[in-house]
């Protein structure tokens, strides 16, 4: 994600597999600046993404992915419907409204700074 300064990286994939097609890695850049923006927007702070996306995964790991809102207590209510918003928003914003058959995925992970 070049000429962001953001403290997450982005890695998209898609259920096709990677491919050596020509531009596609500028597209792929593309698509994860976008991705990570969307997040960061959504969230309010770039400085927020990692901590409630690593929350947001404790919580998908004790109830499920995703989590039965109705078993959380209020403070993982509110870091869960935080994520799934983001989430939902930045998935949007890169594979459209297709997202939900199946069209990608992705990993995030602290950047050195």
């Amino acid at each position: 994600m070049k000429d962001i300064e953001l403290p997450y990286a982005v890695r998209l994939y898609n259920t096709h597999g990677d491919s050596d097609a020509p531009g596609l890695d500028m597209a792929r850049e593309g698509a994860q600046r976008r991705f990570a923006l969307v997040l960061r927007d959504s969230l309010g702070d770039a400085a927020l993404v990692l901590p409630v996306y690593q929350a947001y995964q404790r919580i998908a790991q004790a109830y499920g992915d995703p989590p039965d809102l109705a078993a959380l207590t209020d403070s993982e209510l509110e870091i869960a419907q935080a994520w799934l918003t983001a989430e939902r928003a930045a998935l949007d914003a890169v594979f459209g409204p297709l997202r939900g058959m199946g069209d990608g995925s992705y990993d995030l992970w602290p950047v050195d700074g």
